[in-house]
């Protein structure tokens, strides 16, 4: 397996032989750091790319040209916000069940998908009762 981000690679290569050295007792001190690292790294793409977006929406307002269709700028960008908070939950999961065991599992994942619902219907058109649609 090849590894995409090879400082990353390094970091967790590092965080294991730690391990090894220090053994388990220092557990979970050497989890949250490897995991800020990967949450810093993550953050550093999105960042990027929401930049690189922002930029070529400024290009295309400049232009004059027609924005991209938005039903495929929604796909990626629902797309893109999925796989996130799923990579995000991994870490979140397991933060939740040492601290705080099934209850904490349980509110974990009951914030994960809420805040997926809520992203989902976000930008979704409304539909609106009129008086007409209450009359037998």
């Amino acid at each position: 397996m090849e590894a995409r981000d090879p400082e990353l690679k390094k970091e967790l290569d590092a965080t294991l032989q730690a391990r090894e050295d220090l053994g388990a007792e220092y557990d979970s001190a050497l989890v949250e750091s490897f995991l800020e690292k990967v949450e810093q790294r993550l953050d550093s793409t999105v960042d990027r790319r929401v930049r690189r977006q922002l930029a070529e929406k400024q290009m295309v307002v400049a232009r004059g040209s027609a924005p991209s269709s938005p039903t495929v700028e929604g796909f990626g960008e629902r797309f893109g916000f999925g796989l996130v908070s799923l990579i995000l939950a991994v870490p979140l999961t397991a933060i939740a069940v040492v601290n705080a065991g099934l209850k904490g599992l349980v509110v974990c994942w009951i914030g994960i998908v809420a805040v997926n619902a809520v992203h989902a219907t976000r930008g979704r058109p409304r539909l609106r009762r009129t008086e007409s649609d209450w009359e037998d």
